[in-house]
Order: structure tokens, then sequence, then C-alpha cells
């Protein structure tokens, strides 16, 4: 995932979803050139956005009017905690949180850079 201002972005997840910083490395100009964000079994990587050879390729949900062509879902077994915790740091919520016809309860928000983000205690290898 690439951030405009992916120091903030780094410490809003964390505050707000519960990741953990695993490995951040810092580029030049106070930007991100690689980070990598635990939340239990699960990492995601970001950066900051640039235009290098694989950056081309990349582009942000502000770059593209707040549309997002993919969306992680990351399992939570605090569900309800976990909608709090985002609420009060300011996400976004896009669908409010509720029971699954399929099992499990979720939500759907976004951070302050509109990546949109999916929250949920239902978990397909259980």
């Amino acid at each position: 995932m690439r951030y405009k201002d992916a120091p903030a972005a780094i410490e809003w997840l964390c505050g707000a979803f519960g990741f953990e910083k695993h490995l951040v490395v810092r580029g030049e100009n106070e930007t991100i050139a690689h980070a990598q964000l635990n939340f239990g079994n699960a990492m995601i990587m970001l950066g900051s956005e640039n235009e290098n050879e694989f950056g081309q390729f990349v582009k942000t949900p502000k770059d593209l009017n707040g549309i997002n062509t993919q969306t992680p879902y990351v399992i939570v077994e605090e569900i309800d905690a976990h909608y709090s915790r985002a609420v009060a740091a300011g996400a976004r919520i896009i669908l409010d949180i509720k029971d699954e016809d399929y099992g499990g309860r979720g939500y759907s928000c976004q951070d302050p850079e509109g990546y949109i983000w999916n929250f949920g205690s239902y978990d397909p290898w259980a």
C-alpha cells in the first residue's frame, strides 16, 4: 500500500486499528521506504507514495477520486471493542457493525487517506 503521508498513516493504523510496528525503514525527506505492520499473525506492508519502478503502477484512493480497487479483510476476535476503538480514532464507518448471515460480525471503514478496511470476527479457517 502507498500513502501520501506514510509516517502519519503508520501512527494512525497502529492507534486506530491496533497494528504493531514490525519494521519501519525511513527514506529521504521524512518518507517511509518500507514498513511492515503486524496484526496478530497477519502483516501489511506500506510505504510513501513514489514514482519508482513499482510505484508507477500504484495509486492511492485520493488519486482515484476515493475509489479503492482492493480492500483487506482482517480477522478480529473482539470485534465490538475494535469497532469502538476505530470510531474513537476517527475512522469513517461506511458499513456499520452487524452480524453477518454467513457467521461472525463485522464492519467496514475508511482510514484518513481513504483506504477501505474490513474487520470482522468471521474466520474462514476455523
